[in-house]
């Protein structure tokens, strides 16, 4: 729990408040849980409390992320967010070398296990980058999400 704790802040503050852009597939949005992840959830009266529960629920344990080292933890976790908990464990999966099932199980945990977290923590970044350029919104989006990770290795740096 403690790791989640470190982590959730920053993550908080990369979602930052309430959004409804229209080129935004996850429609209704607010501190980065979307109407369209949660079709029956009330999103403009979340708070910042339900949206923890729900970051811990749904994208830190079911991602096992309490095995991870706290980087890559976090990368992974800022991922899920932004990118879905699927493509965040593909992405991951291509940096280690695994194959890409999008599921975070017992060979993706071992091969984790055996990079260094400052290598793993740059391999994840480059795939990042590259999924994001190939999205047809990165002209609306790509700045936004370069300063995030921008943002993330900034503090990753302090947390290494």
């Amino acid at each position: 729990m403690n790791n989640f704790n470190t982590c959730i802040a920053p993550i908080l503050k990369n979602e930052g408040g309430t959004s409804n852009h229209p080129l935004d597939a996850g429609k209704l949005t607010r501190f980065g849980i979307s109407q369209r992840s949660y079709p029956k959830l009330d999103i403009a009266a979340l708070t910042a409390e339900q949206a923890k529960a729900l970051y811990k629920r749904d994208f830190w344990d079911a991602n096992q992320l309490d095995q991870f080292p706290l980087v890559v933890a976090f990368e992974f976790f800022d991922c899920a967010v932004n990118c879905g908990a699927g493509t965040a464990a593909r992405l991951l999966q291509r940096a280690v070398g695994v194959a890409e099932d999008g599921i975070i199980g017992p060979i993706t945990l071992a091969a984790v296990g055996k990079f260094n977290a400052d290598k793993l923590l740059k391999r994840m970044l480059a795939h990042r980058i590259k999924f994001y350029t190939k999205l047809s919104n990165w002209p609306t989006f790509g700045a936004g999400w370069v300063n995030r990770l921008a943002n993330n290795a900034l503090w990753e740096t302090d947390h290494v």
